[in-house]
This record gives structure tokens, sequence and C-alpha cells, in this order.
């Protein structure tokens, strides 16, 4: 999938500049699964140990002999890097190269090679005051909103286990996709029974043709994300992030200004 991303707008990312300062590290591919009949999770085995990057963020991802690059968007949690080496991808099919690859002629020992980036993510330090945070999803928008949702959670385990560093409020996800088949659920649904009360989620389904299954019934919407179901979250001590297409985010982002939300507090990606 191409992507072009504009960061928050608090901090613009200048892409090649960034680009030019992360470490670049070869990876094994080391598993997939098919998430849907379009998405394809891939994990990797990254070699070098120095490679980071924040929940949020992305990657160039290079593959031999196919001559452009992909730039993906990480959907799995820092944490997992730090303690495994595993960073995961979420790739839908399109007839771009690298996706193609991906779900054509990606095999499990596959070699590539990867540069992250961007600015927007969710880092706090235990330092930061504690905020809410809202997290709005389009379609594969959701891929770096699950990192920070999973950072989170790693957030709220280290409290517990540690009882210092960041105190983490709430989190509500209100994650909109063409049907159920296309929601990542199970990862998320997981999270919610973990953190009940502290991770909530709303998922919303625009194009359903067949009937909802009865287990989700609670939890989705047929229908557009309303701009009600945001202006219920909205308060001095709350974030937000958005990611998904140009006009989905536009209208959101200038939803929470004329609900008076402070432009520094709204970051967003946009991807096409």
């Amino acid at each position: 999938m191409v992507m072009k991303f504009e960061g928050s707008q608090k901090h613009i990312c200048e892409g090649d500049e960034i680009f030019q300062k992360m470490i670049v590290s070869s990876a094994k591919v080391c598993g997939f699964t098919d998430e849907s009949e379009t998405v394809r999770r891939l994990r990797l085995l990254v070699a070098n140990k120095d490679f980071t990057f924040k929940a949020g963020h992305w990657v160039d991802f290079f593959i031999p002999g196919v001559p452009m690059a992909g730039r993906f968007l990480i959907c799995s949690s820092p944490s997992l890097l730090k303690q495994e080496s595993i960073l995961e991808l979420a790739v839908k099919y399109t007839n771009h190269p690298p996706s193609l690859w991906v779900h054509t002629k990606c095999t499990l020992g596959s070699e590539v090679a990867l540069q992250g980036g961007g600015e927007f993510f969710f880092d706090p330090q235990p330092s930061d005051s504690s905020v809410n945070l809202v997290l709005i999803a389009g379609g594969m928008g959701i891929n770096p909103l699950n990192s920070v949702v999973l950072h989170v959670a790693d957030l709220y385990r280290h409290g517990e286990n540690k009882g210092t560093g960041y105190e983490m409020e709430r989190v509500r996800l209100l994650y909109s996709a063409k049907n159920t088949s296309e929601l990542f659920k199970k990862s998320i649904f997981n999270l919610t029974n973990v953190f009940p009360g502290k991770i909530m989620c709303s998922f919303y389904v625009t194009q359903q043709t067949t009937e909802i299954s009865e287990e989700l019934l609670p939890y989705v919407t047929e229908g557009r994300i309303p701009d009600k179901d945001i202006k219920e979250h909205i308060s001095k001590d709350t974030l937000y992030f958005l990611c998904g297409l140009p006009p989905m985010m536009e209208h959101f982002s200038c939803h929470l200004e004329t609900c008076k939300v402070p432009r520094e507090r709204i970051s967003f990606e946009k991807w096409w």
C-alpha cells in the first residue's frame, strides 16, 4: 500500500529528513497469518538490536528484487520488539508491488530490510501528566492505533507490577471498517476484557451485507462514526489520535476544533 503521511497539527513530519536519521535493519519473516480476507499480518524478527520505534510509527519496507519500497504502519507494541526482537505489520492486499509480494510471494524465512520513523506517536514519560486518550481509526488506520492500545496496556501492567512510572488514564477507541470481517477484533476484545473500564472500544461498519453475529452485536453499530460519539468524550485532559483516509481525518479534526479542543491536543496520520 502506498501511503502519504501528514504529521500531527503540533508536529509536522519532515519525511525525508527523519527517514535519513532512522536505523536500517535486516529482518526475517518468522510468521504470518491472515487477519481478514484482504489483510495479512507479518511477524518479523529484527536483527539490529538498536532498531526501535514508538507506538504509532511506520516502517519503510525493502524487499530484495522489488525496486519499490513499501511504507507500512506498525501494529505491534514497542515492548514486543524490546523483549523478543519482533515487529508486526498488517498489510492490505493491493497491486502495489510490496503489498503484492507480502500476499503472494512472502514465505517463512524471507529476508527484508526495515527503516522506521514518523511524528505520530504516543510515548509518555513518567513525569508527564496523566491523560485520557480518544483514538479514531478508519480501515487500515487501525494499525498505529492498535500499537498505541497495546502500549497503553503495557503501561497499565507496568504500573500494577512496579507501582511506579506513568499513570495512564482511560482509552476509548472508535473504529470504523467496511464490515465485521475487516475489523481487527480479537486482540482488541482481549484487551477490553483484561482492562475493563480502562480500555474501551466501539466498532462501526459502513458496508455490512450480512447479519452481525450475536456476540458482536453489543459492540458494533452500522454506519459511520457519528459526531455525537466523539463529543461525548471531550474533556480538557484528553488527547486525540486519528488515523484513516484524508476526508475522514479532516472531518473529525475540524469537528474537534469546533468543539473547542486545542489544536495541539489533536494528532493525525492521513493515508491513501
